[in-house]
């Protein structure tokens, strides 16, 4: 059965293995999740299992409520898996147990949102030298090619919106599972901001 579950980022912090070697870990309190729906190649086309994480205490809405009549709650995240194998059922829950050390996950997330960022930033450009005539062009662009095509080429690296998309850091390693506290411990960073959504599934 793939594991998958959903998560908060909390914070970064460390650990040390037998041998004292210091390991950076970046601690997710993750689920416990609810299986809200589960999708057929009969009626839907194709096989998934819808996830909810979070409870709320507001009112849901008429259409939401009615989704989720069968689980009981009132979740804040829905996130759809895409399943081969395995069997799931609706109102089972999913929470760290499943995961183990030693465990590959990938991890998706939104990065961090930069707002709009020059070219030495964005694309790590080196900028122009601080002299030889470079007055007030340091960390400028400079050409952007031939001035014939009368455009500019697609892909070309200028300024613009950094951040705020969709990222997957992949092949992460799970350090420790704490199944009391709901956490995950994953060897490395993983993206966005402390208390954001993060999506963790089987390598």
């Amino acid at each position: 059965m793939p594991k998958v579950i959903l998560a908060y980022k909390v914070n970064m912090s460390r650990t040390f293995r037998e041998d004292g070697t210091m390991v950076p870990v970046t601690v997710l309190k993750a689920g416990p999740c609810v299986v809200t729906q589960v999708k057929d190649e009969a009626k839907n086309g194709y096989r998934a299992v819808q996830v909810g994480f979070g409870e709320v205490k507001a009112p849901a809405s008429k259409a939401r409520a009615g989704h989720l009549k069968a689980v009981g709650k009132n979740l804040r995240h829905l996130k759809e898996f895409r399943v081969t194998e395995g069997e799931f059922v609706v109102g089972q829950v999913l929470d760290v147990t499943q995961f183990a050390p030693g465990d590959v996950v990938d991890v998706v997330g939104t990065s961090k949102g930069r707002g709009f960022q020059g070219v030495v930033k964005r694309h790590g450009f080196h900028g122009h030298p601080a002299s030889h005539g470079h007055k007030d062009q340091a960390r400028m662009p400079g050409s952007i090619g031939a001035g014939g095509v009368q455009h500019v080429r697609k892909g070309m690296r200028m300024a613009g919106r950094m951040g705020g998309a969709r990222v997957t850091a992949q092949n992460l390693t799970v350090v420790e599972v704490h199944p009391e506290q709901n956490e995950l411990w994953l060897k490395g960073a993983v993206p966005g901001a402390p208390r954001g959504l993060l999506v963790i599934r089987t390598a």
